[in-house]
């Protein structure tokens, strides 16, 4: 049974699964924890954590090895019946950009074995020991808890320096970019609202009681700013104000420079940057955001997933779960016609792999499986020089049988 049983209602969180019969692994109660304010709640995080899902979903996963093939008849279509393989990565990215740690769940069959995944968004986690055994427990949003054996449980981190288990919390790094950030928009939301609004100061031509100064603010505002007044256009004032004046609301300007400093706070703290952000970027900085976000997160989830679901021996034997991308679809059209013309002649290329290039399906019953070759070019074993290209031999003229050449 694994966690998605314990979320449909299967089975219920008894024995193993109650928190209270669980002592602390480390004394200092290692935990993680959301940050209050959410991240996606920012227009600038959620852009920054789009841009890397977007890159994300172009992962694609291989399941290698003879344990493997089990895997990779069941989950063709997806990692679960939820989901596609680009809904569950890019959850995956999104989980484990804004919160620094992505936790996946094993769904299990019936013999405990792996038949599934989910990624998981607990609002706490802690580890905790029970009989000689390391178990990590989540607290959902709703109270709701679980455990599960830490290595059932596949972990994705970064920024991991302090906690054993976990990466960093995002809320101190973030917090003072993410006020200015809340702050700047009120500015302009109030700064708006007091450019429409009137506002006026007088003086009482005589002395009132408190009451009756209210009661007199409050006759002009019925007068004239009321659903009464009918947007009339005209103020009228009694003779017991004088010296009327409009108050001028400051303007507040908003810098542009702050704003800038803002956004780039933002950007570099999740490693992208503006061209990526609205998909303006070439080639050259597609690659460097491949090589310096999208692989390295590839390369953690590949070797999570591997380590939940194979044991020891499995991963010795070489089964392995590996997220990759043809890192090759980050070129231009321009770079991609270069390098086929440069490459797909001498034998580098398959024809598939070429028109994979240009989003062209494979061709039918294996015709792309194979890699064109110009003559000029030599099929060299190891070790072993090329030999040289032998003219086809003269055939000796045939002789008559009185000696003589028959073409005479």
């Amino acid at each position: 049974m694994g966690l998605i049983d314990f979320f449909k209602g299967r089975v219920k969180p008894t024995g193993d699964q109650q928190a209270s019969r669980f002592e602390m692994l480390n004394a200092y109660q290692p935990a993680f924890y959301t940050w209050s304010g959410e991240v996606y709640e920012s227009q600038l995080v959620l852009e920054s954590l789009d841009a890397h899902a977007r890159h994300a979903i172009k992962l694609k996963p291989s399941f290698e090895g003879s344990a493997a093939e089990r895997l990779k008849k069941t989950l063709v279509t997806g990692p679960n019946e939820w989901q596609s393989w680009a809904d569950y990565v890019e959850r995956c990215s999104n989980i484990y950009q804004s919160q620094n740690n992505l936790f996946i769940s094993p769904i299990l069959d019936e013999y405990g074995r792996v038949i599934g995944y989910w990624p998981l968004f607990p609002s706490k986690t802690d580890v905790r020991m029970k009989d000689g055994k390391a178990f990590l427990r989540f607290e959902f949003y709703g109270g709701k808890m679980m455990s599960m054996e830490l290595s059932r449980i596949g972990i994705v981190r970064k920024h991991q320096f302090k906690d054993d288990f976990f990466g960093e919390s995002n809320v101190k790094p973030l917090k003072d970019t993410l006020d200015m950030d809340a702050m700047t928009v009120q500015g302009i939301i109030e700064g708006i609202r007091a450019a429409n609004s009137y506002q006026f100061m007088a003086e009482l031509t005589q002395n009132l009681f408190p009451k009756d100064i209210k009661k007199q603010r409050e006759e002009f505002d019925d007068l004239n700013f009321s659903p009464k007044a009918k947007g009339r256009g005209l103020l009228l004032f009694n003779g017991n104000l004088k010296n009327v004046k409009q108050i001028e609301p400051g303007k507040m300007p908003i810098s542009s420079e702050q704003t800038k400093l803002i956004e780039e706070n933002v950007m570099k703290f999740f490693g992208t940057n503006e061209d990526i952000m609205k998909n303006t970027a070439d080639s050259a900085k597609l690659n460097a955001f491949f090589d310096g976000a999208t692989e390295p997160f590839a390369i953690k989830l590949s070797d999570a997933m591997t380590r939940m679901t194979f044991s020891m021996a499995e991963q010795q034997r070489n089964n392995r779960i590996h997220w990759a991308a043809n890192r090759l679809q980050y070129m231009s059209v321009g770079d991609k016609i270069n390098m086929t013309k440069e490459l797909g002649d001498r034998g580098m290329l398959m024809i598939d792999e070429v028109r994979e290039l240009f989003n062209y399906p494979p061709l039918p019953d294996g015709a792309g499986q194979h890699a064109p070759i110009r003559g000029e070019f030599y099929m060299v074993d190891k070790g072993k020089d090329p030999e040289p290209t032998k003219e086809p031999e003269k055939k000796p003229e045939e002789q008559t049988e009185d000696g003589g050449n028959e073409n005479e």
